[in-house]
């Protein structure tokens, strides 16, 4: 049986941030805490300041072992992107700060993983994080994303590890 991991994945957003705190072996997972980081109004600085200190209470509280967070997708509003980069930032800099280890996904990516296509809307993702995670009633948008790449980090996970043995194995 693999070694169980506690992951948090991040779904950056400059007016929403979601999270998900997952324990995994790569093939069962379980939730542990997700949520969403709601931001309000204030200036865009203060709201910046609000994930990574909202982030670090999560890294805080949960003690996760790596951080999965979801990458930027290309916008057609610049200022979006790069506000979307900045949050993203915030995030990663709250994982980094506590010494922990990020990995970054693609939207696609996680959707692969999670639905298994990369076109999947975000009720297809939502429906399959709830069976995944056997779930019952309504999960925030957000939040299912969050955990959505935290399952995907999960599934990774595994692969990476049986190609790495398999790579040392090959190289004696």
């Amino acid at each position: 049986m693999a070694e169980i991991t506690r992951i948090l994945g991040i779904d950056p957003g400059s007016r929403v941030t979601g999270y998900g705190v997952i324990d995994s072996d790569g093939m069962r997972s379980r939730i542990v805490e997700s949520g969403c980081i709601r931001l309000g109004d204030a200036d865009f600085p203060t709201r910046l300041g609000a994930i990574y200190d909202a982030l670090r209470a999560v890294v805080q509280r949960h003690a996760p072992a790596e951080v999965a967070v979801e990458q930027v997708f290309v916008s057609h509003n610049a200022q979006s992107a790069l506000k979307l980069g900045q949050a993203r930032g915030a995030a990663i800099c709250a994982a980094v700060t506590a010494g922990l280890p990020v990995y970054e996904y693609t939207p696609r990516e996680v959707k692969q993983a999670v639905v298994g296509t990369g076109a999947a809307d975000k009720t297809q993702v939502q429906h399959m994080v709830r069976r995944l995670l056997a779930l019952e009633g309504e999960l925030a948008a957000d939040a299912a994303d969050a955990l959505a790449v935290a399952l995907s980090h999960a599934h990774g996970r595994v692969s990476r590890l049986l190609m790495a043995r398999q790579v040392a194995r090959l190289g004696r």
